[in-house]
């Protein structure tokens, strides 16, 4: 009773706050440049996530352990969102940067036999035509250049690699230090890199000040604090599926929020992707009896 109520509060609040990161993505990329939104976002959420880690007495990684949560946090952080902010930054829109981090339950399913899970005939099938439709949302965009497609390629990389990393290395680590440890050794990296390109300046502070305000309490707090707590209850291509969800979120949102437009195309895609979602979600009857039979003979 309690996993199906926290599977119908957790699943649908993480797919809203994820979408959302774009929206606050576009605005502040327009308001500084990328890599000092990065750097302002991990240096200010890391120390707000230590001393919540700290107050709630969270357990901290040590040793290999921490050293293992760095690198899935490097991972997570700085090449997925250093590759997404400067997307967005070549003009690549928030709608097609989640269309293509869409495809993160593949990725993650192609590593799945590394971390010791199955994935079913209808799971692949499921992912085929989610990924079907993401690239037709993707194919809509004529002005999507190269480099953004390939920025986007890299953010999605670090994501899936970074999410399987952390469920291979460290399945058990306490997610609220490990969103910490995952922030706070992003930001000084982040600093360099922002220092180096000559990115330390902001245009517009009162648009930067709100985006930085949304991203670091809900999109670096809340949503990490989630996904990062999913992935210790839940396996790891059930938590990558939600994926699928955030590209329509994210162009409603982005709709509705920043005048992005719907084109006929990219709604079909959306459409599809949303299917793929679905039949992707779901078990055989007879692998959730075995899953339940082994958690009671655990027990």
């Amino acid at each position: 009773m309690q996993d199906r109520i926290a599977t119908a509060v957790m699943q649908p609040l993480f797919v809203l706050l994820w979408s959302s990161a774009f929206i606050a993505g576009i605005i502040g990329v327009g308001a500084a440049p990328p890599l000092m939104v990065l750097f302002a976002r991990f240096a200010i959420a890391g120390v707000l996530l230590a001393l919540y880690a700290r107050a709630v007495g969270a357990h901290w990684p040590r040793g290999v352990e921490l050293r293992h949560v760095v690198v899935a946090g490097l991972l997570m952080q700085i090449v997925q969102f250093g590759a997404f902010y400067t997307a967005m930054s070549h003009h690549v829109s928030g709608a097609v940067i989640a269309l293509v981090q869409g495809l993160n339950p593949v990725v993650i399913a192609l590593f799945a036999g590394v971390i010791g899970e199955s994935v079913t005939v209808r799971q692949w099938f499921g992912f085929g035509i989610g990924g079907v439709g993401v690239g037709l949302a993707v194919l809509d965009q004529s002005t999507m250049s190269m480099v953004g497609l390939l920025l986007c390629v890299l953010g999605l990389l670090g994501l899936s690699i970074g999410t399987i990393y952390q469920k291979r290395f460290v399945p058990r680590v306490d997610p609220r230090a490990a969103t910490a440890v995952h922030v706070l050794a992003s930001a000084p990296i982040a600093g360099v890199l922002a220092v180096a390109a000559g990115q330390l300046h902001v245009w517009d502070m009162s648009r930067f000040a709100q985006a930085l305000t949304w991203m670091v309490l809900m999109n670096s707090m809340v949503a990490f604090l989630l996904l990062n707590h999913m992935l210790q209850r839940w396996d790891v291509t059930r938590v990558g599926r939600l994926f699928f969800a955030t590209p329509a979120v994210t162009a409603i949102l982005a709709w509705l929020l920043v005048d992005q437009p719907l084109r006929p195309l990219t709604v079909a895609g959306l459409a599809v992707g949303v299917i793929g979602m679905v039949l992707a979600s779901r078990r055989p009857a007879v692998a959730v009896e075995q899953r339940q039979a082994v958690a009671t003979a655990v027990r």
